[in-house]
């Protein structure tokens, strides 16, 4: 069987105005020496408001003064990409510079539709976004790959592979559908070394373009992944700039472990509950498939340092506490039991939404309450006289935020839920909920989101991972 990797670049390996582009095709040359490859690209960043920003965002602004009657412009994300067509051979310089002049104007069109109802939503946000962002920077790596003799294709929107329903802004991907119009994607694979392919873009079966949530071209990898693992030796590769470590190192800058080996489900957790390794939904949609195959996250910049991501890792020895991590932003809703079940249910299938999760409850004058925390305190603001409904005693509790222990090993290391909780007070910091089940692979503290709070407890507990690792049994 012939090798596959689907290596997939984000903003950040991209980097502002295209910089890391030439260490990209680096890293592509060195995977297309032993296998086919499906490039996917997120949309560039750029230097706005004296910040880092991808194009996305700034096609987000320009969606919402566009829908609020405002005339906008596309100049400063035309900028971006004139800056990246410098490294366009001079032979597709014309030719790639039409493009980048087309599929601007075709998101221009999209904002002034937008003005024009009063509404940037749907089709017209998913067009603008693209259009800037996803389809137009693979079409540009397809020219300067080709401009550095790789033999490459773009995979064109009439072709799409991703096949999803019809919730246009926060979409899913049908993979029986998909997989039905695979053929023109398998024969361009076959005719080239490398395919190049915008992520986070969806089309339905009548060709509507859609879009997942922020974040989701790790899905578009993970779904190519799931539709050619029986057709190709197939690898997930996450480009990143750096492998996974114990801790986000913006916020530990001592004694971070490298981790070599994490399971679907540890990275599933980090991913839910603030470390950034991959989008959560991702590896569910490869579970759900029922799908094994190998997930890299490796440092672009330094490709010996990678950490694989199995089902089941190799590794038996390795610390059984393996990430600690935080997340603010969050709120808990306490609601009674069987309302509960009401409003999980619709979340899941009216929603769509399943950024939550159930924690332990808790019995007051004889009925069980729920304790739901919520990992998008936005979310429930903007939805809680939707969520109230479901129970006129609920109540909701803003400013936490989570501090997350997560090996699936865990549960075998003696009082390690006391020793984290003691470490926190020793910072001065009030724990507010604890939820540490027997045998789990995550234990959820719960603080107060306030100033530097969620760093702190970070630090706290990371700075006695050591100690807590040699007392496992």
């Amino acid at each position: 069987m012939n090798r596959l990797v689907i290596a997939k670049f984000g903003g950040s390996a991209i980097g502002v105005d295209g910089i890391s582009i030439p260490i990209i095709l680096q890293r592509i040359n060195e995977l297309k020496r032993s296998s086919k490859v499906i490039a996917i690209f997120s949309a560039p960043l750029t230097i706005h408001g004296g910040e880092k920003r991808s194009l996305t965002d700034i096609a987000l602004e320009l969606g919402k003064k566009a829908e609020k009657g405002q005339t906008v412009s596309v100049d400063e994300i035309k900028r971006v990409y004139e800056k990246i067509l410098e490294l366009v051979g001079d032979n597709y310089q014309v030719e790639c510079k039409n493009i980048i002049n087309t599929f601007l104007e075709k998101s221009k069109a999209s904002l002034d539709v937008a003005k024009q109802k009063g509404e940037f939503t749907d089709e017209v946000r998913s067009k603008t976004l693209a259009f800037t962002g996803e389809i137009l920077i693979s079409k540009v790596m397809d020219y300067i790959m080709k401009s550095q003799g790789i033999k490459s294709a773009f995979v064109d929107f009439d072709i799409w592979p991703i096949i999803t329903d019809h919730n246009i802004e926060s979409t899913n991907f049908l993979a029986s559908e998909s997989f039905e119009r695979l053929e023109p994607l398998e024969k361009l694979l076959k005719e080239n070394d490398v395919i190049s392919i915008g992520g986070f873009i969806g089309k339905t079966k009548d060709g509507i373009m859609t879009t997942y949530e922020r974040g989701g071209s790790d899905r578009t990898a993970a779904d190519l992944g799931i539709l050619f693992h029986k057709k190709y030796e197939t690898t997930i590769d996450f480009e990143k700039d750096s492998s996974v470590v114990s801790a986000d190192p913006k916020i530990v800058t001592e004694n971070l472990d490298e981790i070599k080996q994490i399971s679907y489900n540890e990275a599933r957790l980090a991913g839910m509950f603030g470390m950034k390794i991959l989008d959560p939904i991702a590896i569910k949609e490869i579970l759900e498939h029922g799908v094994d195959m190998s997930i890299i996250i490796t440092d672009m910049k330094n490709p010996r340092k990678t950490t694989i991501i199995k089902r089941r890792p190799d590794e038996k020895n390795g610390h059984p506490l393996k990430i600690v991590t935080g997340k603010k932003n969050c709120a808990i809703l306490r609601i009674e039991n069987a309302a509960a079940q009401r409003l999980l249910e619709s979340l899941e299938n009216d929603k769509r939404y399943s950024e939550f999760i159930i924690l332990s409850p808790f019995t007051k004058d004889g009925i069980e309450f729920a304790r739901v925390l919520f990992l998008d305190a936005d979310y429930v603001k903007r939805n809680e006289k939707y969520i109230l409904g479901f129970d006129s005693l609920a109540t909701i509790a803003y400013n936490r935020g989570v501090i997350t222990l997560i090996g699936d090993e865990m549960w075998k290391v003696q009082q390690v839920a006391s020793k984290t909780s003691s470490k926190i007070g020793e910072a001065g910091l009030n724990i507010l909920n604890m939820d540490a089940q027997e045998e789990t692979s995550r234990i959820i503290i719960v603080i107060e989101d306030a100033g530097n709070n969620i760093e702190r407890a970070i630090k706290a507990v990371h700075a006695e991972r050591v100690i807590i690792n040699k007392s496992k049994v």
